[in-house]
């Protein structure tokens, strides 16, 4: 069934022009949205939650102009098994590149973090063509493994490496003799077995991944902020913002802060273009996560006196 769909459907479907994928997106609108309500709760829970003070009619527009985004991120995504180079880059800019070149002549491996807002994936296939550092991409391995190894090859096209999440320690430890850009998504819901800090986000107790933090601290690599603005249907710019130089001079928790608010800030201004869809917060704090919570506080209160 999973080659019947790849060759017979995504396959011809990617050859086709964006500006007739849209039409199919705009169908997509219609069924996810209107005919089947694809996870319309969960979106509208996630933004009740994330904006209190936002009237109903907003909260209602938001989740609407989501589904618009998401469906465009849909097709885009299928259009990327075949992209060439030209279109791809004519669609997907990175303004200030000389912020990584600057890390590359000083010999720096860098950490890049940033989240699912806009169309992360276009984002993800084209690092590579605009950076001299290696860019590694850390993925979750799909259940399917015929999609997964597809999914692998496109991503891959144009030098991007990727690596699943359980060889990242490995990955750093092996590309210590070459300079690499590592991609980390710091938005996705980790599992109970992950450290995490836990943070207010979007107006809500927060477990977020504790990776990049973890390993800018403990290589000195810099983190810097990946940031995607959508131009227009189909084009996308992306800018590098610096948050830290020097990881392993901060203190606990101070990077992962960093790069929460920061992506915090870029989802207020524009709500709908992030992954609202995603279960963002399924993991709650635990009884031994509270304590441990407490007893650190009381010891950096007694510390501060």
């Amino acid at each position: 069934m999973s080659r019947f769909l790849y060759f017979l459907v995504i396959k011809p479907l990617s050859l086709m022009p964006l500006s007739l994928l849209y039409l199919l997106s705009d169908f997509l609108f219609f069924v996810m949205f209107h005919a089947t309500s694809y996870r319309k709760a969960v979106v509208y829970t996630n933004l009740k939650n994330s904006f209190p003070d936002k009237s109903e009619s907003e909260i209602l527009k938001i989740q609407k102009d989501f589904f618009v985004h998401l469906c465009d991120v849909i097709v885009e995504s299928v259009k990327l098994f075949s992209i060439s180079k030209d279109e791809l880059m004519r669609r997907f800019k990175i303004t200030n590149t000389d912020v990584l070149n600057k890390y590359y002549h000083q010999g720096r491996s860098v950490i890049l973090v940033g989240g699912h807002y806009n169309n992360w994936e276009i984002a993800a296939m084209s690092f590579n063509l605009y950076t001299k550092h290696q860019a590694i991409g850390i993925y979750t391995p799909l259940n399917n493994k015929f999609f997964d190894r597809k999914f692998g090859e496109s991503r891959t096209r144009y030098g991007m490496e990727i690596i699943p999440k359980s060889l990242v320690p490995r990955s750093f430890v092996g590309n210590q003799s070459r300079l690499t850009v590592t991609v980390f998504g710091a938005d996705q819901s980790p599992t109970y077995s992950k450290q995490v800090h836990w943070l207010t986000f979007l107006n809500q107790e927060t477990a977020v991944h504790s990776g990049t933090e973890r390993f800018s601290v403990k290589y000195n690599y810099p983190v810097v902020f990946f940031r995607l603005n959508k131009v227009k249907r189909g084009y996308y710019e992306g800018v590098y913002e610096v948050l830290h130089e020097q990881p392993g001079s901060t203190g606990h928790g101070e990077i992962t802060a960093l790069h929460t608010r920061r992506l915090e800030e870029v989802i207020k201004e524009n709500p709908a273009y992030w992954l609202w869809s995603h279960k963002r917060w399924k993991r709650k704090k635990t009884e031994a996560e509270r304590q441990e919570e407490l007893a650190m506080n009381t010891v950096q209160k007694l510390a501060g006196l």
